[in-house]
Formats: structure tokens, sequence, C-alpha cells
């Protein structure tokens, strides 16, 4: 049985960013709270199979556009946590490593969108936790080695959370594109 699904499910948690709450901190985590909320809003209403579905010459589909945001939001706070060791050097991806990023980008038999929607709001909660705990957003690592990183390029922690709320914000309009191709609804505009 396929089952329709509400758009908040589940919601993003509350800003709690410590001495910061009214901050740069807090602005960054609400702008990125932000965009989450409209890249889940589009699969509001949706069946499991509406959301695996592709309704654009592209791969894309609503569900796996969420995987993917959630795993490169949780990949780049594994950064901040680890350095660029835990992201691998993409110079080196094998075809298994390839096929596997490849199904971030679509629902794999077995997956539903509750339960994507619900790995994304855990990504969420935790992106909030570390950030709010960051001592210094101006702290910088080396990025990981990458044919589209200049070597030796840096980012501070600032950047990588404006890197993840610009991936956020990219893949809200990709996916208002594919809801709208898929039924007329619009989140945006």
């Amino acid at each position: 049985m396929t089952m329709t699904h509400p758009a908040t499910t589940p919601s993003t948690p509350s800003t709690d960013a410590g001495a910061d709450a009214h901050g740069e901190r807090a602005d960054l985590l609400q702008t990125l709270a932000h965009h989450r909320e409209f890249l889940r809003l589009t699969t509001r209403d949706l069946t499991d199979e509406q959301a695996g579905r592709r309704t654009t010459v592209s791969e894309l589909c609503l569900g796996g556009l969420i995987k993917h945001v959630a795993s490169v939001e949780r990949s780049w706070v594994d950064f901040i946590l680890e350095g660029p060791e835990v992201m691998g050097d993409w110079n080196n991806m094998t075809e298994e490593d390839l096929a596997r990023r490849a199904d971030e980008f679509r629902m794999l038999p077995g997956e539903t969108l509750t339960g994507v929607l619900e790995n994304y709001a855990e990504v969420a909660r935790r992106t909030e936790e570390v950030v709010g705990m960051l001592p210094d957003l101006s702290v910088s690592r080396p990025l990981p080695p990458a044919p589209w990183y200049k070597p030796g390029t840096q980012w501070s922690m600032r950047r990588v959370l404006l890197h993840i709320i610009a991936e956020t914000a990219q893949h809200a309009g990709h996916a208002d594109i594919i809801r709208e191709s898929l039924d007329g609804a619009r989140s945006m505009g």
C-alpha cells in the first residue's frame, strides 16, 4: 500500500546556538532551516511512488533529492568534526563509489518518503547541534582532494555552512520544478 505523506513530516528543530542565539550563527541556521522547509514542502501529500517518480529528462526525483541533500549535509558536518580525510579523495572514486552516489538521487526499493524525511530531520538536528557547539566559525580546514577544488584550498566552518545552505537552496529549486511537473503543485512563487 502506498501512503500519502504530509509536507512537514517531521519538522525542523528549533535553532539554539547558545550565546550566538541572535547573531550570525543563528542567522545561518535559520536560513538553512528555511531552505530545508522549502525542500520538504515539495513532498507534501505525495505517495512513496510519486516521491520516486522522475518527471523531467533528468534522473532526479523528489525523494532522491532529499536523500542527496541529507547525504551532502551529513558529509560536510563530518568534515567540520573530523577534517577532509572523512570525505575521501574524489580523484580516486571507483565505479562502485559512483554507483552509490547515483543511488542518492533516486528512491530505491524499500525506501519510503517517511523514512527519507525522518533521516533528513535527524541530519538537520545533528547539524544544528554541531554548529551550536563550534567555538569559532572562522576556523579553516583544507578541502578534500577533488578535481573541482584548487589544491591547498581551505574553507572556514562559516564557508562550509554557507555551502550547505547553497546546496539546499539549489536543490529546493530543482524540487519545485519536479513537483510542478508531477502534478502542477508549486511550493514557491
